[in-house]
């Protein structure tokens, strides 16, 4: 049975989200409306099966989305997550294990090399090994402009969107075996910077940079390392980030088609990317951007 064809532009809701703020990290139970994580709608053709996955920032947005979507298609999941966030993390460990796969979430902070490195051995002694690793764990607030931006907001972007992603990555790869895959959540904010979030798209830019030169190195040993760019996604980071109501409001309906794009429009690219379908795909930055140019 295939899935009926649908028109993209009509697929979901097109934008004009209400005006709303949150306090970081964003939370799905405020974020109005409710992502759609595939929570419904995605359906596994064991395109993973028996593979072991650790994701950071796994507990709402496209963390969880990927996280629902890698236990869908037969992996085991394990994610981390801040610790205000538990009750996302719950509802994510919820939907893995409603899969028949089995689930693992730490609660801490990236910027923490002790609890970044650490994530990585809990996994490998409840799960046996890694053999995809999804970097996606990220921070962003808006920007009144460059003057404004201050040392201690610039170190947690930093820190969190780079620093820990090394941190996490460096005591990974030791575990990869031939086969193995690394995903990068860049952005779309690393080709077409925003001024309000100069920072994030610093780190974004950095992430494709290390991507690329990650799978020069590892491509020798058989593993595999891309990058998703989305574009305009919605998810509790959104409300989080310090937009007005009037760019609420307007988010997402400057692209091609239209409209914002919903995690669960994402889970397929990390799919791909983890999967054997794309075995000769290393060093690549895969766009899902609802038609918006890298």
């Amino acid at each position: 049975m295939h899935d009926p064809m649908t028109d993209p532009r009509d697929k979901h809701p097109e934008g004009g989200f209400p005006g709303q703020g949150q306090e970081q990290p964003g939370l799905t139970e405020k974020t109005r409306p409710v992502p759609d994580h595939g929570e419904e709608s995605y359906a596994g053709a064991d395109r993973l099966a028996g593979r072991r996955a650790l994701i950071t920032g796994g507990d709402s947005g496209i963390g969880r989305a990927v996280a629902i979507a890698f236990a869908r298609e037969g992996a085991d999941v394990a994610f981390a997550h801040m610790p205000e966030e538990q009750d996302d993390a719950d509802a994510t460990i919820a939907l893995i294990e409603d899969a028949g796969r089995a689930a693992l979430a730490f609660a801490g902070d990236i910027r923490d090399e002790e609890f970044a490195t650490r994530i990585v051995d809990d996994t490998v002694d409840v799960l046996g090994g890694i053999d995809v690793l999804v970097l996606n764990a990220a921070y962003q607030k808006d920007r009144e402009g460059l003057a404004s931006l201050e040392t201690a907001e610039l170190d947690r972007v930093f820190k969190t969107n780079l620093y820990g992603l090394l941190f996490t990555a460096r005591r990974a790869v030791p575990e990869l075996a031939p086969g193995s895959s690394i995903i990068v959540t860049s952005s779309i904010q690393a080709f077409h910077p925003s001024p309000g979030l100069i920072d994030y798209a610093m780190t974004k830019a950095a992430q494709v940079a290390f991507v690329k030169a990650l799978a020069e190195e590892l491509g020798p040993k058989g593993i595999r390392v891309n990058a998703v760019a989305p574009g305009p996604i919605w998810t509790p980071l959104i409300p989080a980030t310090g937009w007005d109501a009037e760019r609420l409001a307007t988010f997402g309906t400057d692209t091609p088609l239209g409209r914002p794009g919903q995690p669960a429009e994402l889970a397929g690219a990390y799919v791909y990317l983890a999967s054997e379908a794309s075995s000769y795909v290393s060093g690549a930055v895969l766009p899902v951007t609802g038609g918006k140019g890298l």
